[in-house]
């Protein structure tokens, strides 16, 4: 189940991504919802969403906060939350569990429950059918998408953020830990968008400044019409190949759309650019899939 057969290496090579349902079963997804709960539960708020700001001078150094707050965090567990859900002095407008926008980037290297899902037989089995050489894994995220103002996620490419040399080296693994559906802001695809590079390039600006990253290029205007939702069930996995474009709406619905995303380069031949915003660090060089 987890070996691709020759039908859908050709379909996820045509389209550009591939969606395979029921790849993990019920109780992995309950595993990793019950241990976000426990990370929910126990988190720390980072110091620049609970500050109280007033002088302009108080404001820079809290962009100037959450911006290494960001940029520190691909080898760490760290707490994104979503727009307006504290008051100026930084208490809760919502319940915290409520709050979270994502949690990242560094699960997978960090906790067991993720780790151990990252790195399942599985998951190495179809890197393995896909062709990789010497997969590395380079970043994790479990996103809320919380009822009622998750919001959107506009089109984009994932190589934008995680780009390398040459290009076609990245691949999004992105796991269904509850139903996706189109009221809660499933996916949506270009098929077919992975082939003629990327539009725009995420680059980190120079220690000290802020925001602490800037674009190269832009996203051009793209015909609405072209995407296809991917609505799947819980326990679904769909590959998305770094350069196809793709986004989500605004989750209007009562429900999350919880999620567990790690993307995986291949590194043999490969040079990670030295300007994305997340590099591998001493504490934790992108480890190895394969175990």
């Amino acid at each position: 189940m987890a070996c691709l057969s020759p039908s859908q290496l050709q379909k996820f090579q045509q389209d550009g991504f591939l969606v395979l349902e029921g790849f993990l079963s019920a109780e992995e997804c309950a595993a990793m919802q019950q241990r976000i709960g426990e990370i929910v539960a126990e988190m720390d708020v980072p110091l620049h969403c609970r500050t109280e700001f007033s002088t302009q001078e108080e404001e820079q150094l809290r962009a100037q906060g959450s911006t290494d707050y960001f940029l520190s965090s691909g080898d760490k567990i760290r707490f994104f939350f979503e727009k307006g859900v504290f008051d100026e002095k930084g208490n809760f407008l919502v319940p915290p569990e409520k709050s979270v926008n994502k949690i990242g980037h560094a699960l997978h290297a960090h906790d067991p429950v993720f780790k151990s899902i990252t790195h399942s037989p599985k998951v190495q089995t179809l890197a393995r059918s896909l062709g990789l050489q010497m997969p590395v894994v380079v970043q994790s995220m479990y996103i809320f998408k919380q009822p009622h103002f998750g919001g959107e996620v506009s089109p984009h490419q994932d190589a934008s953020f995680l780009y390398t040399e040459p290009l076609g080296r990245v691949l999004g693994v992105w796991i269904a830990v509850e139903d996706a559906t189109l009221e809660n802001g499933c996916l949506w695809f270009i098929p077919g968008s992975h082939t003629s590079g990327v539009s725009r390039r995420m680059v980190r600006a120079p220690v000290g400044s802020v925001p602490g990253t800037s674009f190269l290029g832009s996203e051009p205007a793209r015909d609405n019409s072209l995407f296809v939702p991917t609505p799947v069930q819980r326990g679904a996995l769909v590959l998305i190949h770094g350069e196809v474009v793709h986004k989500s709406k605004q989750n209007l619905s009562d429900h999350s759309r919880q999620a567990y995303t790690f993307h995986l380069m291949e590194a043999s031949g490969t040079t990670w650019s030295p300007e994305n915003w997340l590099q591998p660090t001493a504490e934790l060089p992108f480890p190895p899939l394969y175990t």
